[in-house]
């Protein structure tokens, strides 16, 4: 059973991929920690509760970092919209959120079930660094961490090299390539190389039941976003590409095991993550860079997770 903390700034695409996993039925959804990426914190924590009254579940919220650590935000809400779930109108949760601070909650359960815990980290990763420094012994206490963050290859979608989780807060990426021994990295381009088409899109919107219905009202601003200003008829889908890779390994075709770092300086390339592909710098490999999908697998994850 993957027992799994989803760190995320619940968009479009954080709350497809959380459909995903609550579908996945070897999986067991422990606790949401939120963050500020997408929109502010205190819109993805609102997030997070609409999409557990979607499904139906309880699990323990708890309200994260509200800002980057050094340079202020830059929130998406250009493609999530201003609620940060395509402003189709879902109505407020009556939830309630856990008292606690994200980044103490992490520490606290990984203190007490070490090694029990996968983290899967969806947005920013303020939360996960603030978390690190706090507690330099955490990553010995998870079991594995997956993020989807970084343009390995330099071809971002927030300036020209750089990926957004990556680009919102640099400095907390590079803490945590840094302080971690093996992060998974689900990157932005190969969320490209394995985009949604028109025929996937109709398979996922041809599903009826509420979780579907949801996803195709929450999506549809994205959607039209990308054909407006990209001329395509896709979707992309990074966080839930990510999600799966953590729940279920066999979905990845390919992998190289490299170090990887993160551009702070650089006026062009402030979010790269540099990936040293020949092992110039001598470096002990960090990350886990996915390059290649079990795509028809993966399409079969999405299903379940919307029926």
């Amino acid at each position: 059973m993957n027992r799994i903390i989803i760190d995320t700034d619940a968009g479009v695409d954080d709350a497809h991929s959380i459909l995903l996993a609550f579908g996945h039925k070897k999986t067991k959804i422990e606790a949401f920690t939120t963050v500020s990426g997408n929109v502010h914190v205190d819109k993805t924590t609102a997030n997070v509760l609409k999409i557990l009254d979607v499904v139906g579940q309880d699990v323990p919220v708890f309200k994260g970092c509200s800002a980057p650590l050094v340079k202020p935000p830059k929130y998406a809400s250009f493609v999530h919209g201003e609620d940060g779930l395509g402003d189709c109108g879902i109505p407020a949760s009556q939830r309630t959120i856990e008292d606690q601070h994200a980044v103490h909650a992490i520490i606290n359960m990984a203190d007490a079930h070490p090694g029990e815990f996968s983290i899967v980290a969806i947005g920013p990763l303020t939360n996960i660094a603030v978390a690190t420094m706090l507690d330099p012994s955490l990553p010995s206490k998870i079991k594995e961490l997956t993020i989807m963050g970084g343009a390995v290859t330099g071809k971002g979608n927030d300036n020209v090299t750089a990926e957004f989780n990556i680009a919102f807060d640099p400095e907390a990426a590079r803490i945590v390539f840094d302080k971690w021994p093996m992060v998974r990295v689900v990157d932005w381009e190969i969320t490209v190389a394995n985009g949604l088409g028109k025929e996937e899109i109709a398979q996922m919107h041809a599903i009826q039941s509420p979780r579907a219905e949801f996803y195709r009202n929450i999506s549809a601003k994205t959607i039209k976003v990308i054909k407006e200003y990209f001329h395509m008829d896709m979707i992309f889908t990074a966080d839930g590409l990510a999600m799966a890779a953590a729940l279920e390994p066999s979905v990845i075709k390919s992998k190289e095991i490299k170090h990887l770092t993160v551009e702070l300086r650089g006026e062009s390339t402030r979010g790269m993550t540099v990936v040293d592909w020949v092992g110039m710098g001598g470096q002990k490999p960090n990350a886990e860079i996915i390059t290649a999908f079990d795509k028809p697998r993966y399409m079969e994850m999405i299903k379940e997770g919307l029926n």
